[in-house]
């Protein structure tokens, strides 16, 4: 993502696919991914449907700067499953996605180049399948202030189609908002000139 970019591409929604070869089955499972914190409960989501499959491979791609990845061959050979489905996120540019492929295996042998075109194969139908969905990219702030501004603070709000998070309104008020990245300057310099109002940066999404 260049400097200047301020949106990404990912998925919505849950999809599969599925690719045969030689009696081996690959069935993969697409998911939208924000967090690593998901990845322990997505992995047993698919071991549970899948109890019996011989292997659980998966890669993700996180944040929208597409900098985050990990690949994981659960016991298949190096480089076979989690990097051919890391280069499909790579070459459809998707980003907060984990792609978990199962294997049950069918009796033959595919060798390195059967098994990294099998891995390959099942994440791209289960993403061609997959509605591509274009995001923003937001930075989240909290503002404080003094309740005596609040017409002030809530004029800029409004006019400026901000979303709100998270609000506390007492003598001292608090709020959590998000804006997109292309309007942050503009919109944290009007907050700014606001006497005793405290802007703070809290993460990007």
């Amino acid at each position: 993502m260049s400097l200047f970019e301020d949106t990404y591409r990912t998925i919505d929604a849950k999809y599969e696919g599925i690719f045969r070869d030689k009696g081996s089955k690959f069935i993969a499972y697409a998911f939208p991914f924000k967090s690593e914190d998901q990845l322990k409960d997505l992995i047993l989501e698919v071991k549970a449907i899948h109890p019996k499959a011989r292997h659980h491979c998966w890669a993700y791609r996180l944040t929208p700067d597409r900098a985050v990845f990990r690949v994981n061959d659960d016991g298949e050979p190096s480089g076979t499953a989690g990097r051919p489905i890391l280069n499909v996120l790579l070459s459809m540019d998707v980003t907060n996605v984990i792609v978990i492929v199962v294997r049950y295996f069918g009796g033959t042998l595919l060798g390195v180049p059967g098994l990294i075109n099998a891995y390959k194969s099942a994440t791209q139908d289960a993403l061609t399948q997959a509605e591509i969905i274009e995001r923003t990219v937001n930075d989240h702030y909290s503002i404080t202030f003094d309740y005596l501004h609040m017409n002030d603070i809530m004029r800029i709000i409004k006019e400026e189609d901000v979303e709100i998070e998270k609000q506390k309104f007492d003598n001292q008020c608090y709020l959590e908002f998000e804006v997109r990245k292309m309007q942050v300057n503009r919109i944290v310099d009007r907050f700014s000139k606001i006497e005793g109002c405290q802007l703070t940066y809290l993460y990007t999404i």
